[in-house]
């Protein structure tokens, strides 16, 4: 983050971090700069540090620059998904023989790649309920190089003490990794609580209108951003000009959008836990949720995402996401719409089987930025 937005508040720097007016014209977007390669003034002559577009492209670096703004790091690299945000920084973190800690209430593409990718490659992992710093405590090894969190969690919706966290992970010697997806670095900021990378799929909240797939990482450690940034343009899977552009325009309206985000999930929340139909509302808003204390202390607001389980087992949740008209039959989460799936089916069908399995009598809900009556009212039909 440059010195010049330290002290501006965050929704200033959503909309002024890297978005400089155009040199040449003046617009006060910056341009999608659709370009492979750039003319040199000699050999070695590069204009502003421009010589291909995998590794720097000035559309990205106005992204880049914004992310390490909003996050309060030193560092900011855009991705093309946020899974080849994940397997960036664990080639550049981990080496054959190293030891892992991840989350048992993880995203299902997050345990696919440390099950199925990582763990081919000679890494090892074990699974740890980080809401609990002994079971935290308990998976840490000698050999452990980085302990990952989720906090709130996908699709669980546990909380995570992420100052606790970052204490076990200095006293190991490993490197705190967040996700900080569900929360935005509106709601939350890992890096001020002493997480070392924070990681987003910024096709979420970040793009928020679910029309663009990225990832991010930043840090405030400018040798670690050095070594990321060397592995993100020696494996290429770079963000592109137009999808930097896309998610730039969606970051301007991100406070507002989680705000009503919020608002509207909270709304959602109350309501479910007096319906018949539900046996539990997981949401870190509600005073009964077991991380409610920690989300209230760490986070601006409780966010946009609910999961709840219902009477009637697997076919009863099932039939509750075929019923919803208002809420949209889809996986992914953020957009300004809302969203309904079931996880045991859909995002986290590749943990079935596993630690991370989830009950299959679980719905889960993006609440989106619509009237909150509406939003009810079709839950309601939809529980029958």
């Amino acid at each position: 983050m440059s010195d010049q937005h330290l002290n501006q508040s965050f929704e200033t720097r959503a909309i002024h971090a890297g978005n400089t007016a155009d040199p040449l014209t003046g617009a006060v977007v910056p341009p999608i700069y659709q370009v492979s390669t750039y003319k040199q003034d000699g050999v070695g002559g590069l204009r502003g540090g421009y010589e291909y577009s995998r590794s720097a492209n000035p559309t990205r670096t106005a992204l880049e620059e914004n992310l390490a703004a909003l996050e309060g790091g030193r560092r900011g690299l855009a991705f093309a998904s946020g899974l080849a945000a994940e397997d960036c920084l664990l080639r550049a973190l981990l080496a054959p023989g190293d030891h892992v800690v991840i989350p048992n209430d993880a995203y299902g593409g997050t345990f696919r790649l440390f099950a199925k990718v990582v763990q081919r490659w000679g890494v090892d992992f074990s699974v740890a309920d980080t809401s609990d710093l002994a079971s935290v405590r308990g998976a840490v090894n000698d050999r452990t190089k980085v302990i990952w969190v989720e906090t709130p969690s996908n699709p669980l919706l546990g909380i995570t003490d992420i100052a606790a966290v970052a204490d076990v992970a200095r006293t190991a010697g490993a490197k705190l990794v967040v996700d900080n997806t569900f929360a935005s670095p509106y709601l939350q900021q890992p890096l001020a609580l002493g997480a070392d990378v924070v990681v987003h799929s910024l096709t979420k909240y970040m793009g928020g209108h679910s029309d663009v797939v990225g990832g991010a990482l930043v840090t405030a450690d400018e040798t670690l951003g050095e070594e990321l940034a060397y592995h993100q343009n020696a494996m290429g899977a770079v963000a592109g000009p137009f999808d930097s552009w896309i998610v730039l325009r969606g970051i301007k309206t991100l406070a507002v959008r989680m705000d009503r985000h919020s608002e509207n999930a909270g709304k959602v929340a109350e309501m479910l836990t007096q319906h018949p139909k539900v046996t539990q509302v997981l949401y870190p808003g509600l005073p009964e949720h077991p991380g409610h204390e920690i989300a209230a202390k760490q986070m601006r607001a409780f966010g946009g995402m609910i999961s709840f389980r219902v009477t009637g087992g697997e076919e009863a949740a099932v039939e509750v996401c075929n019923r919803a008209k208002l809420f949209t039959l889809g996986e992914s989460l953020g957009g300004v719409e809302s969203l309904i799936e079931h996880p045991g089916r859909m995002t986290h069908a590749s943990v079935a089987g596993s630690a991370l399995e989830v009950p299959a009598d679980l719905v889960r809900l993006s609440v989106g930025i619509e009237n909150a009556d509406d939003l009810l009212a079709d839950l309601r039909e939809a529980l029958g």
